[in-house]
């Protein structure tokens, strides 16, 4: 067992709240990516994704994972496989 693993201090938070909006797992949001850095970017804007968890990362910054619902292979995604599961910042994502 690692003991110096700083990802083990992520926390799952159930709900966490933006602005007057609540968000939790198993929402529906609009991906709206803000770095452009890669096709992922380009690709995901505008999809449709559901909330699969809500981390806190261990240098305290919120992250939703989603599964975007037109993902041939979105049951990995929801069994939380790398490339079918995506981190977005709450600033990235519009609720529905």
């Amino acid at each position: 067992m690692i003991t110096d693993d700083p990802w083990a201090a992520m926390n799952r938070l159930d709900h966490v709240n933006l602005a007057g909006t609540t968000f939790k797992p198993g929402d529906r949001v609009r991906l709206h990516p803000g770095g452009r850095a890669d096709i992922f970017d380009m690709e995901l804007d505008g999809k449709i994704a559901v909330i699969e968890a809500i981390e806190n990362s261990f240098d305290d910054e919120i992250y939703l994972a989603v599964v975007v619902d037109d993902d041939p292979g979105r049951d990995l995604g929801l069994d939380r496989m790398v490339g079918h599961r995506f981190f977005f910042r709450l600033s990235e994502v519009e609720a529905l």
